[in-house]
């Protein structure tokens, strides 16, 4: 997926301003372009997993819907650990068209990576920020 420099900024300081908890959103697309970013609150309010909260993930899928886009992404961040895939994450990736974006937080300096989780297998994909 593509993503512009204004969109990944924005995830990477919600990565930020949340921590030390695991922030979360939603990236909408248009062929493979990250066209919009949605803050979503941590329902977990976890430094170890997250949980989009449920009636907002329902109203930011439904506003991705109705402008004729596609999820594109789901983000999150590691607070403490590196920007791969928790046994938790994997077991809860159930949208399989979707990129997997993990914000790691714990250096000085983000770590960004983006991952397919199709049922509970992991591959690397690309994030291309132009």
């Amino acid at each position: 997926m593509r993503i512009s420099h204004q969109l990944y900024d924005n995830m990477v300081a919600h990565a930020r301003e949340e921590a030390p908890i695991e922030c979360c959103g939603i990236i909408a697309s248009s062929n493979g372009q990250a066209v919009k970013l949605y803050r979503a609150t941590n329902a977990a309010a976890s430094p170890l997993r997250y949980e989009i909260d449920g009636p907002e993930q329902y109203r930011i899928q439904m506003e991705i819907d109705d402008a004729n886009l596609d999820l594109g992404a789901i983000y999150h961040s590691h607070t403490r650990t590196d920007p791969y895939p928790s046994q938790t994450d994997i077991n809860l990736a159930f949208y399989a068209e979707a990129l997997y974006v993990i914000v790691g937080v714990a250096g000085d300096q983000p770590d960004v990576r983006a991952f397919r989780i199709v049922d509970g297998r992991v591959s690397e994909d690309e994030l291309i920020v132009e």
